[in-house]
């Protein structure tokens, strides 16, 4: 068995393979050798590469249901196969509940859960025709296991990304494995706007176990073990990404006796 992960001569697709955590499982793909297709709505400044290789980029408005099904058609017309999709593409703007409307958070779940379940029906159709079939990769959140005020449209629909991958695993199986990468804080070119400044950034990561904000490197390693033959007997899983999760608060507040 190999020591390595090996994706030579497999094809991926990474929506949102553009930037920040998608740039960063991007590049550990086309590292493992596979061939990269990667979809936004607009093209980057700069094309993905890593190992040698650069990223293809296609054009596509993922809440678009039609286009999404074409897309899908054309990767696998001009590959000639299709073996792992990372539902990568997603986000929210901070935003309390009364401040919304109904409508805005819609499209919030809109974004984060009925678009990965429509590139997934799409990338199914083109898996379960092929030999070895395939391999989905969701990238849920722990705002979708805990109360995240200022995004719970957001929160959950990680919640039911989760829950949709784990029913996928079991109606597509054994063809087609679907898991769940479920994400901590990463350090993105967009971290400050969320944490502040270097100082900012620093302090929030003192809050998690392991010292620091994940790298969008990290991510992609393990999402491109769940897309590898490494992971062949797990399906239907949540694997955790978080640096330890959060430090419990009773911890700092309670005074010890000793």
């Amino acid at each position: 068995m190999a020591s390595v992960i090996e994706l030579g001569g497999r094809v991926a697709v990474v929506t949102g393979g553009t930037r920040g955590v998608g740039a960063g499982i991007t590049r550990a793909l086309l590292e493992a050798g596979a061939e990269v297709v990667v979809c936004a709505r607009r093209p980057p400044e700069t094309p993905v590469r890593a190992g040698g290789r650069t990223a293809r980029f296609l054009p596509l408005d993922l809440r678009d249901a039609d286009a999404v099904t074409g897309f899908f058609q054309r990767v696998h017309r001009e590959c000639g196969r299709l073996d792992v999709l990372v539902n990568n593409a997603g986000g929210t703007p901070y935003r309390m509940l009364h401040e919304g409307g109904a409508q805005r958070h819609a499209r919030v779940v809109e974004l984060n859960l009925l678009a990965p379940l429509t590139a997934s029906l799409a990338a199914y159709e083109v898996m379960r025709e092929q030999p070895g079939g395939g391999s989905i990769v969701m990238i849920g959140s722990v705002s979708g296991s805990r109360p995240s005020p200022g995004s719970a449209a957001y929160g959950a629909a990680k919640a039911g990304l989760d829950q949709l991958a784990r029913t996928m695993a079991v109606e597509w199986a054994p063809l087609v494995r679907v898991n769940t990468l479920v994400l901590g804080m990463v350090r993105t070119e967009l971290a400050r706007l969320h944490y502040g400044d270097e100082e900012g950034v620093a302090a929030v990561g003192r809050t998690v176990p392991l010292g620091r904000l994940a790298d969008p490197a990290e991510v992609g390693d393990a999402c491109a073990f769940l897309a590898s033959d490494r992971a062949s007997y797990i399906t239907g899983a949540s694997l955790l990404v978080h640096g330890g999760g959060e430090r419990p608060a009773f911890l700092d507040a309670a005074t010890p006796n000793h």
